[in-house]
């Protein structure tokens, strides 16, 4: 054993835009790390999915195979893996997913299903059990809709699974489900008692068995041999039960006291607020936490991240630096011009999969930098109401935490500080979801304290007061955009629809 390198913990995440891959040594050091970018499918308006063996796993082989071929691979001492999520992957007896992976809230195919579950169990009795309404984030209608619009594919199936337990799966060989995920696979779970609604979990899930249940430290199985084989893991190192990718990322930022929030920067904007005791709003998420008996107050917008992607492309992949550069150039309100960014629809605060995106105020005047800071803009709009129905229905707001790679725009967080009012506290770690679960594989091995807290301050964002009363006055006016234009929104997207209306 001598001169043999100190413990290190292996965090994986897969998210919506890339899997990233990171070692740590118990103290919370970064030892090394690999990316891979990867494009989720949107086959068809509302929905949208991802190849889970030949994208995800195919991923954490790759990731482990380049981390391995400069790191010492026995000196891993736990792994932990978290995902994008709620998603949907029905697998077959070998663990071979039967059709691509259905993902979290903006895929909103299963309508139908929402409306067809809350009228069998009741809208009040969900609520209760759950912590929030059905909506397009929840795993039991898609289960109903895969039973109901792919009967075949259903039948075959033997397990479901999240994407990170699919991953677990593919590692150990174990059916485990952490109760973070399993508290969004409404209305499966009853979040009161931290366990699975058994009649409602038949009637939805059938045939499948329920996977057992674990919080995210927890070790879930250990590497077996095929899979040490594929990865370069060594076999019997345990595997955490891990967690969606969002609630793993607010570990990795510290949001883990009553009335902290993490402001998520990503390809969509997403909201973890820690909670002292349940509380629920129609319009948000509650949720199990990451910590054993925690809970959070979530939601999420369709949009962010991906919005400016695609504004870069329509501009022709202009560097994304030029784009920045130029809507800092542009001064606040961007000349009059205000964006609504429900360019997917949108979840909090409107749950409204056929809402669609409006830019209004267009003159000849503007030109791509007004459009890209109009934007920023329209985004921290969205971002500020739900901060109020967070507020007015959670813990008070203690401190924001701003994570995610959007982050890196400085520009974008400073919008953001200034339409809210609240300052923003930037960590020194930036890689996200992964480094939250290397931490979370320390402290499930017993490596470090449970208590034990990696996140550094590098930053303060804090407001511009001199924009307060243009940004009210534009709030109010972003306020009314989709109440006014509603009607005429589902109109167009009805037209969007493969064969029209």
């Amino acid at each position: 054993m001598a001169g043999r390198r100190s413990a290190m913990f292996l965090g994986i995440d897969i998210g919506t835009g890339s899997s990233k891959a990171v070692l740590a040594d118990a103290e919370g050091r970064v030892l090394d790390s690999a990316t891979a970018t990867h494009d989720v499918s949107y086959p068809r308006p509302g929905w949208a999915e991802f190849d889970a063996e030949g994208g995800a796993w195919a991923e954490v082989v790759r990731l482990c195979r380049e981390l391995f071929a400069r790191n010492d691979a026995g000196a891993v001492a736990g792994v932990c893996v978290s995902a994008m999520g709620p998603c949907l992957v029905v697998t077959d007896e070998d663990l071979m997913p039967l059709r691509p992976a259905i993902l979290y809230g903006i895929d909103a195919r299963a309508v139908v299903e929402i409306r067809e579950l809350t009228e069998e169990f009741g809208a009040e009795a969900i609520f209760r059990d759950a912590g929030k309404v059905l909506s397009s984030q929840a795993v039991g209608p898609k289960l109903r809709w895969l039973r109901n619009r792919e009967p075949e594919v259903f039948a075959r199936a033997r397990n479901w699974h999240s994407l990170n337990s699919f991953i677990l799966a593919k590692l150990t060989g174990e059916l485990v489900l952490d109760h973070h995920t399993a508290s969004q696979c409404d209305p499966l779970y009853d979040l009161r008692g931290n366990r699975w609604h058994e009649q409602r979990y038949g009637a939805v899930a059938g045939h499948l068995p329920p996977p057992r249940l674990a919080w995210p430290a927890d070790v879930g199985g250990r590497v077996h041999r095929r899979a040490a084989e594929a990865t370069g893991l060594p076999e019997g190192v345990p595997v955490c039960a891990g967690t969606v990718d969002a609630w793993a990322e607010a570990f990795s930022a510290g949001v883990r006291r009553p009335g902290d929030l993490m402001l998520m920067y990503g390809s969509t904007m997403f909201f973890v607020q820690v909670l002292g005791e349940f509380r629920a709003e129609p319009k948000l998420w509650t949720t199990a936490g990451v910590d054993p008996g925690s809970l959070t107050l979530a939601a999420g917008m369709s949009t962010s991240g991906s919005l400016t992607t695609w504004l870069q492309r329509l501009f022709g992949e202009v560097p994304f630096e030029q784009l920045v550069a130029e809507a800092a150039a542009v001064p606040p309100g961007s000349d009059g011009l205000l964006l609504l960014p429900y360019f997917a629809g949108e979840r909090t605060p409107v749950f409204d999969p056929d809402a669609r995106g409006l830019v209004t105020g267009l003159s000849l005047r503007h030109g791509r930098g007004h459009l890209f800071r109009a934007a920023y803009e329209g985004i921290g709009f969205g971002i500020r109401q739900i901060l109020e129905y967070l507020e007015n229905a959670g813990e008070p707001i203690r401190r924001v935490v701003a994570v995610g790679g959007g982050t890196k725009a400085r520009l974008w967080t400073e919008i953001v500080s200034s339409i809210t009012g609240r300052a923003q506290l930037v960590p020194e770690q930036t890689i996200g979801a992964s480094y939250g679960d290397a931490l979370l594989a320390a402290i499930g091995t017993g490596a470090v304290p449970a208590e034990t807290d990696w996140a550094r301050t590098a930053a303060v964002v804090e407001p511009d007061p001199s924009t307060a009363a243009l940004y009210e006055k534009l709030y109010a006016t972003y306020g009314q955009l989709y109440p006014s234009n509603r009607e005429h929104m589902h109109v167009l997207a009805a037209l969007q629809e493969p064969g029209g209306p």
